[in-house]
């Protein structure tokens, strides 16, 4: 069987924990039953030569196999979804690549804006002029977002790696109450991370940030 190794940090605040895009790679290796192994990159050592060979941005996630290495959530995820039915059916190949694309160039900004207002520049003076229009923009994706779904338990009647990209990307807001505003979309997320395959990948993701924690001095 091929060898699969997933690189993701070894450990990141408490705000970003579950949020950082190596749960992408997990949750899609979980979803389409392919083993591997992680491997953990300090935050300190990201730039190292070393790793720069692996990422040229120093960023995760990396995947590495016999087939060589990927990096960039998004790339992985396809690939891994190309070989797996379930998160990409034939019928569906060319939806869930629009639903892939919407989730990563058109849902994931505006949220992930807001998650960097709030969360990195939490306080500042600037953040507060800006931040009015940034919720604005998400409410809008939102409101879209939950239009589309109606009756539809998934984005395409069917769980697909469209899901795997949209669900983490609205976890990026978690800290808000944004979701929980549009029931529909409220209960997608929560069916979507109540799949074992996503909890498995949430599990992995989380183990090694409890044990390399920081010691409160």
């Amino acid at each position: 069987m091929e060898k699969i190794a997933v690189w993701g940090f070894s450990w990141v605040p408490p705000f970003a924990q579950g949020l950082v895009r190596d749960l992408r790679v997990r949750w899609a290796l979980e979803e389409a039953g392919l083993p591997y192994e992680s491997r953990w990159v300090g935050i300190e050592e990201r730039n190292t030569e070393a790793y720069r060979r692996k990422h040229p941005f120093g960023m995760v996630p990396v995947l590495e196999s016999s087939e060589g290495t990927l990096i960039e959530s998004g790339a992985i995820v396809y690939a891994i979804a190309e070989q797996c039915d379930k998160l990409m059916h034939p019928g569906l190949r060319i939806e869930t690549l629009t639903w892939m694309f919407g989730a990563l160039n058109t849902v994931e900004p505006p949220l992930w804006n807001l998650f960097v207002l709030d969360q990195l520049h939490q306080g500042e003076e600037w953040t507060k002029l800006r931040r009015a229009g940034a919720v604005e923009e998400v409410k809008l994706r939102l409101a879209a977002l939950s239009e589309w779904l109606d009756d539809r338990d998934y984005l395409l009647g069917r769980f697909t790696a469209a899901d795997i990209l949209m669900t983490t990307a609205l976890r990026f807001i978690r800290h808000t109450d944004l979701v929980a505003e549009f029931p529909l979309l409220d209960a997608y997320v929560k069916r979507c991370e109540a799949r074992p395959a996503f909890r498995a990948a949430l599990r992995d993701q989380m183990t090694d940030y409890v044990r390399n924690a920081p010691v409160a001095a």
